[in-house]
């Protein structure tokens, strides 16, 4: 195993009522003035809005509301939650949402306290914001495990980039998985495969030998797989919903990373993708997933092999190529299973999309098992189509 140094900054409250017993605790330790954030009103409608209210309220803080942030939110609206925070002197923001929302607010943290335009600072100059306003997360929909990290995903609209930028941890998560009950089916299962798609992006990455992140990561993939079938069959499941709910935050903690180093290329591919598109992250993940390790697997055929075997439960083959393979469509065919599209065409995305914009923009990584040619992503975006 590699080198690596690990730390846990964010407190979880897992589970049932987590926000009634332990949010106003944690409320105590900051400031008056409270940032609400959230996305497009559903919370409004499924009670969580009324409750994070009565417990501000009762906490004795003082409400700034923010809302409106989108399923893949703008740079702008960074720039408009850093300005409000700024302009009310707000000490602590409350996110309430899913990944986007945590993500926004995540860079509101860190741009709210500087003195300088943090895209430029991070991308360019190649620099990272130290101060934050502190915040917390309650989460509504998981599959990004947004709530347990610093990283965040951003549109940068104006330059037509979606991309990554870095900001505050989450001083505390509150996952409670009755929230995620109103979430519609669609957005659920999108979210899953979020996470399953963070779970194999981990694993094909370096070193490829067997250690103890893998073997972990492994459980956590047939755990997802698992779930979801068991949630699509009985949506109101607690348990497959909790499972989910604590796989996501297990992708996208660190701990399947220790030791690793990553290989996001399906994300790079599909962030860029959102950039022109303003498509479903996960969706788009599921559509990508597949058709990229068709053209790579024959490069490390024994690690899709082992994928094969060990989270899909196929028996070795012939040939090690011939099991890897078997592997990839296994995905292919669970990802039908469980209704998701397959192609571009089904997701809405236009065929006038130019794929040749989103494969010369794309992030280059090295690669799970080479590093790809902007030529070779424009094929394999064309592939999806």
């Amino acid at each position: 195993m590699n080198n690596f140094t690990f730390s846990y900054p964010t407190k979880v409250y897992f589970g049932k009522d987590s926000a009634a017993e332990k949010l106003q605790g944690e409320l105590s330790k900051y400031g008056n003035t409270v940032m609400l954030a959230y996305g497009g009103g559903s919370i409004k409608k499924n009670g969580v809005y009324s409750e994070m209210k009565e417990i501000l309220t009762a906490a004795g803080k003082t409400i700034v509301e923010f809302s409106g942030i989108m399923p893949n939110p703008t740079y702008a609206k960074v720039q408009e939650g850093a300005e409000l925070a700024k302009e009310k002197s707000v000490d602590f923001i409350l996110a309430v949402g899913g990944g986007s929302v945590i993500d926004c607010c995540k860079i509101i943290s860190a741009q709210a306290e500087l003195q300088e335009d943090i895209w430029t600072m991070e991308n360019e100059n190649k620099r990272y914001p130290t101060e934050f306003i502190p915040m917390g997360a309650v989460v509504t929909a998981s599959g990004t495990g947004s709530e347990m990290n610093s990283g965040a995903v951003i549109t940068h609209e104006e330059k037509k980039i979606k991309g990554p930028l870095f900001g505050a941890y989450a001083d505390f998560a509150i996952l409670d998985p009755t929230y995620t009950i109103s979430v519609p089916m669609k957005q659920v299962i999108s979210g899953a495969f979020d996470t399953f798609s963070h779970a194999m992006e981990t694993y094909f990455g370096k070193p490829d030998k067997n250690n103890l992140s893998d073997d972990i990561n492994e459980a956590v993939m047939r755990s997802v797989i698992r779930n979801i079938r068991i949630l699509l069959k009985e949506p109101q499941n607690y348990d497959a919903r909790s499972e989910l709910m604590w796989a996501s935050a297990m992708a996208e903690n660190g701990v399947l990373k220790i030791g690793k180093v990553t290989d996001f290329q399906a994300h790079m591919i599909e962030h860029q993708l959102g950039a022109y598109t303003d498509c479903n992250h996960g969706q788009g993940l599921a559509v990508i997933h597949p058709v990229l390790y068709r053209h790579i697997y024959k490069n490390n055929a024994d690690r899709f092999a082992r994928f094969a075997r060990n989270v899909w439960g196929i028996s070795d083959m012939e040939t090690a190529e011939e099991t890897a393979l078997t592997g990839v469509e296994a995905l292919a065919d669970f990802i039908k299973e469980i209704g998701l599209p397959t192609t571009f065409t089904e997701m809405g995305i236009s065929e006038d999309t130019d794929f040749k914009a989103i494969a010369d923009t794309a992030v280059l990584t090295a690669g799970c098992c080479k590093k790809l040619t902007r030529e070779e992503i424009l094929y394999i975006l064309n592939e999806c189509r």
